[in-house]
């Protein structure tokens, strides 16, 4: 059986398993996952926590070494989309979906009972402290998980030119032919992890568009109402899944942004802009002031019930679970582009349209509960997928712009799950660039099982454990990914001299680096990389 055929029914077995189980017996099913999150936020949340700040301050510090220069790919390869569509879907591929639900509800809920004791709930202090922490949430830290893992496949992907499966980027570390029971291990949990992951954020969409029908509209809020949700995305990701990434998924990243867009600037001009921009740069200054103590805050010496867990170290095990997915997706977008331009452009884009978006609808919406007693942060209190309909209660033509944000939704939900088939199906056919429809499908079928099964079973809770517990070994993975980036880089950085072009490195030379076959000379201070 080749190994590929292994990964695909392994890991579909192991889903349906999972969903099979979830429909059966949702109440144990969710009680049992609201356990295990519980036990590993509890014992691991320091590895969350320690890892990703490693991340953050080993990409920051490669935005400004020679690497940088290197691309992923030859050296006179252009990009294949262009940066505005690069962007767009990177954005919309990536955390899309979680900004939209939690730009109004995380903000409120830290005004409301602040992350920090001592700060009197629904305080200008709190407002303060409210925005600086959704800021940390959304910002580098986020985007430094997923630029790990798409930096490292992308180098193996079109520089080293092998495949684009998880398995394979472990080759530097361990050699060319370390066990194949061990490369099935880490491609089975990349697919799990991928999952889990896209589920959580599948979920939180279909659950806020259901809040959004029922509070615009009057739809009911039931499982039955989710399904039917759920089978409509899935109906339209299959169907743009099939015109591939660089039509559906392109044009509807585009199409998301200029929704986006269009409902930050009618926010802006309408509500009180001043002070939008004004959380917009206080919060900045105020996350960067804090950035090391939020990204190293675990408060050991807690009994009761620890904030930290159940935030920060949820939303690192979030990403970190689909990291996989957003890691492969946005390697394969990024084709022809160096490395400086990549970590800028995950890292730091991305984190400034969620700032600009929090500021425009979180700041706004803490601003309304502070001077016209909007009642936001109860409604908020009370469910979390009615916060952003209530809010645009608060503005004219509330029925246009809730209408709006539920397609904005719909079009996050089906690019995320295109995305998501393509990267899943290419795992589990070896890497393929273009894997087939068929496969595409049948990924996009397990998906919405699993989906429907956590929704079931316990709503958010369970959406937020799946992601947890996918989370925990693939950090590990993480890890290795990084030592793997810094021992490629130190490869082609040798073969890489000053008479040489990237493309006409010696190859059996680069081959026998990479098999770890033969060890790397010390690069010479002298050597510099072309222009």
């Amino acid at each position: 059986m080749s190994k590929q055929l292994t990964v695909l029914n392994i890991s579909a077995v192991l889903i349906v398993a999972i969903t099979a189980i979830g429909l059966m017996f949702p109440e144990a099913f969710g009680h049992y996952a609201d356990v295990i999150y519980q036990y590993i936020a509890a014992h691991f949340g320091w590895l969350y926590m320690l890892s990703v700040f490693v991340f953050d301050v080993f990409l920051i510090g490669l935005i400004f070494t020679r690497y940088g220069k290197l691309k992923l790919g030859r050296f006179d390869e252009k990009p294949e989309f262009s940066t505005a569509s690069w962007i767009g879907m990177l954005f919309s591929g990536g955390l899309g979906v979680g900004i939209v639900f939690w730009g109004v509800a995380e903000p409120m809920t830290h005004f409301a009972s602040p992350p920090l004791p001592g700060v009197e709930p629904g305080s200008i202090e709190s407002a303060r402290m409210a925005m600086g922490y959704t800021y940390f949430h959304w910002g580098l830290s986020q985007w430094s998980i997923f630029a790990i893992a798409g930096l490292i496949i992308g180098l193996f992907q079109y520089r080293i030119k092998k495949d684009s499966l998880v398995s394979t980027s472990m080759e530097t570390l361990f050699g060319h032919n370390y066990p194949t029971f061990w490369r099935r291990t880490v491609d089975i949990l990349a697919v799990i992890a991928t999952v889990m992951g896209i589920a959580t954020s599948i979920g939180m969409g279909v659950l806020q568009i259901n809040g959004g029908l029922t509070y615009v509209y009057g739809l009911p809020g039931n499982p039955w109402t989710h399904a039917a949700i759920l089978a409509v995305i899935t109906v339209i990701f299959v169907i743009s899944a099939s015109s591939g990434l660089s039509r559906g998924v392109k044009w509807l990243s585009n199409i998301n942004m200029a929704i986006a867009l269009s409902l930050t600037l009618f926010i802006m001009i309408l509500g009180p802009t001043s002070v939008m921009f004004k959380s917009l740069v206080t919060g900045i200054g105020d996350y960067l002031s804090h950035f090391i103590d939020y990204s190293l805050r675990l408060d050991p010496f807690r009994k009761e019930s620890n904030w930290v867990e159940k935030w920060t170290v949820f939303y690192w095990a979030w990403v970190i679970s689909w990291s996989p997915f957003i890691g492969a997706f946005i390697a394969r977008i990024s084709r022809g582009r160096t490395i400086r331009e990549f970590v800028v452009g995950v890292l730091i884009v991305p984190s400034l349209i969620s700032f600009l978006w929090i500021a425009a609808f979180g700041g706004t919406a803490i601003y309304q509960d502070l001077y016209a007693n909007a009642g936001l942060a109860q409604v908020v209190a009370n469910d979390y997928t009615l916060a952003m309909f209530a809010f645009l209660e608060q503005f004219p033509l509330h029925t246009f712009t809730s209408t709006a944000t539920l397609a904005l939704i719909a079009t996050f939900l089906i690019t995320s799950a295109d995305s998501a088939t393509h990267i899943l199906a290419s795992m589990s056919s070896g890497g393929a660039l273009n894997p087939t429809l068929r496969l595409k499908i049948v990924w996009g079928f397990l998906l919405s099982g699993i989906i429907m099964a956590l929704l079931v079973a316990g709503g958010l809770k369970s959406l937020q454990a799946g992601s947890i517990v996918a989370g925990l070994p693939f950090t590990i993975i993480l890890i290795l990914m990084l030592f793997a980036i810094i021992k490629v880089l130190r490869i082609e950085a040798h073969l890489v001299l000053p008479d040489t072009l990237p493309i006409k490195r010696p190859a059996e030379e680069a081959e026998r680096y990479h098999r770890g076959e033969e060890e790397v000379p010390t690069h010479r201070p002298s050597e510099e990389f072309p222009d």
